[in-house]
Parts: C-alpha cells; structure tokens; sequence
C-alpha cells in the first residue's frame, strides 16, 4: 500500500486526477483545494460545473477547518454512524469555488476506507470524490466495470481493492444553518 500512497501523493500535488477505491464506490479524485484540479474532473466526467462534487476528509479536525460551525448534532451523529455518510454543510472556506454548489452549499464526508483516509491524511487536504462514470451512465459497482474511457482519461489508477464489488452508496444529510438535519438518501 505504501507504493499506491506514494504515487497518489505525487499525482495530487502536481493537480492530477487519480482513480482510486473509496468507502463506497471506486471515485475519481483531485486536491478539492485546487480549482484547475477540480476542472480536470468536471471534464472527465462530461459534467457541468454547476453539479456539486462530494469531497473527503480523513477527520473531524480537517471537517471544521473546511466547515467552521459544525453542530453538536452532526459531531454526536458522525460519531456513532459506521455506515458512510455524507453531509451537505452551508459556508464552506477554503475549498475550490467550483467543488461549492451555486447555494454555498458543499458535500463532505469523513471518510472510512483505511488507503483514503491515510492517503488525505499524509495530503493534508481534503480531495474529491465522485463516481467513476461519465456523468448519467450507471455508477460501477466494481473496478471491472468502469469504462475505458474513465480509466484513459485520469492521470493515476490505484492499483488497490481491484476485486471488490461495492453495492452501497452514501447516506446523504443535509444540514441548515440552524442545525436541522435532513435525509436526502439513506
């Protein structure tokens, strides 16, 4: 594993795509800090800019870096929840302006996957996260499943987890400015 980390570490710093495995399905990634990093992903996707991306964080201390006012009832629910969970959070800083939905609104989770979570880690910033497909074809739930055209389009594949079938995807919540939350996906 320390060869893949090694590698990604390099692609990331130098604003390159990667497509590596997750806590759900196998993603996409780039430094969610760099928005010419970002750009590259929007294009491999054939995804407008308007669309959100998810980003990940390896902790609770690299969430409120990102998002400053994180309530007491994400921080209470994070960390009794072991499925992965992704929350929508107003006001983010620091990130991309294009990894920010037109509502100042962005999608993080904390991830899970052990190469993920050690990967930001050693990276110190968080990176983006989207499914492995061109935008409206079906999500892979596997590495044999992504299309070609995905693989030649990024610059590194992680050479990890190549035979897992992944099934799940995210919860996604949604947070308000008063702390309400809501369920989008379960």
């Amino acid at each position: 594993m320390t060869d893949e980390l090694n590698n990604s570490l390099n692609v990331l710093s130098i604003k390159k795509t990667l497509l590596y495995p997750t806590d759900t399905v196998w993603g996409i990634g780039c430094d969610a800090t760099s928005e010419e990093a970002v750009s590259k992903i929007f294009e491999i996707k054939q995804r407008s800019e308007s669309k959100s991306l998810v980003i990940l964080v390896d902790s609770f201390e690299m969430l409120k870096k990102y998002i400053p006012k994180v309530s007491e009832a994400v921080l209470a629910l994070l960390s009794k929840t072991t499925n992965p969970t992704t929350i929508i959070y107003d006001n983010p800083v620091g990130l991309a302006k294009n990894v920010v939905a037109t509502d100042n609104t962005v999608a993080i989770r904390i991830v899970q996957n052990e190469f993920c979570r050690q990967l930001i880690n050693q990276f110190g910033k968080p990176i983006v996260s989207t499914s492995a497909n061109i935008s409206g074809n079906p999500t892979p739930k596997s590495f044999a499943e992504i299309e070609p055209s995905i693989l030649e389009s990024v610059d590194y594949v992680v050479n990890l987890q190549r035979e897992e079938v992944n099934e799940k995807s995210s919860t996604i919540l949604k947070v308000d400015e008063k702390g309400t939350i809501t369920v989008l996906r379960n």
